[in-house]
């Protein structure tokens, strides 16, 4: 039987199980050694935690949380044997995966039935671009879009790995698209994420020896702007934007996913 955790273990191992519910484990341990909310605790201190959680059998080998536990819940003894496997299964993780792929084909039909000349599904050939879709219009009008989709209205958490950021900051055409899927699998709302306030959110690393390598960030709505649009091509008419407010967007009149306002985010973001 593995030996009973010490206070700070236990309460590291809780917020493993909370972030692991919607994340994998190499953005949660950024998290958690990085964000100042969890700066009462060290590094070493969330290994422990972590190694624990496996020790008892409460995670699976690939970081999967396997318990259900009560929000500010401190176990004093608890093993493997005594607790319900109820949280994680295959079936919750295909559920996300499919969110993804049909924000990816939602927002392909709205740029094709939109007119624009030329779309590429390039994430249904390879991970290696940095990003989902290619798009054109002509020589100058080119858009490198990373789609995040979600079924949420109330707010938008994305996940963006290193590769991706990295191309975001060497690709002027590259822009993240954040879809809205509604129940039939159609984009219900199409925004755009601030490029400044990504440069400004993720991660710095610390040092040589150490980089993050994923990141999980809660989108503000002074991030996003209504519509698809990189630097410098609007990808489909003004005009045309849903009627319903989400994520805290305003709500606008017309009936279609794009528009693109010509509004910088609000000084809220702070960058």
């Amino acid at each position: 039987m593995p030996s009973l955790a010490t206070e700070s273990t236990r309460r590291a191992a809780l917020r493993w199980l909370s972030e692991l519910r919607v994340a994998g484990v190499p953005r949660v341990r950024v998290l958690l050694t990085n964000h100042p909310r969890y700066a009462d605790l060290t590094p070493a201190q969330y290994a422990e935690g972590f190694a624990w959680l496996r020790r008892t059998g409460m995670v699976t080998a690939a970081g999967q949380p396997v318990v259900e536990v009560s929000d500010g819940e401190l176990w004093e003894d608890v093993t493997a044997d005594e607790v319900p496997r109820v949280l994680w299964n295959q079936a919750a993780e295909d559920a996300k995966r499919a969110v993804g792929a049909a924000g990816e084909q939602a927002l392909l039909r709205v740029l094709r039935q939109g007119g624009v000349p030329h779309v590429r599904h390039v994430a249904a050939e390879s991970d290696a671009y940095g990003y989902d879709i290619e798009a054109a219009g002509s020589v100058p009008e080119r858009a490198h879009i990373e789609v995040k989709a979600t079924t949420d209205p109330t707010r938008l958490v994305v996940h963006l790995t290193r590769h991706e950021y990295e191309v975001m900051a060497a690709d002027a055409d590259w822009c993240l698209a954040a879809v809205l899927v509604d129940s039939d699998g159609n984009a219900a709302s199409v925004a755009t994420v601030d490029r400044g306030w990504l440069h400004s959110t993720v991660p710095t690393d610390q040092e040589r020896n150490g980089r993050w390598e994923s990141v999980r960030l809660t989108v503000p709505v002074c991030a996003l702007t209504p519509g698809l649009a990189t630097e410098t091509w609007v990808l489909l008419p003004d005009g045309l934007l849903p009627s319903a407010s989400v994520w805290a967007l305003p709500g606008v009149t017309s009936g279609s996913c794009l528009s693109w306002r010509a509004s910088r985010p609000a000084p809220c973001c702070g960058y």
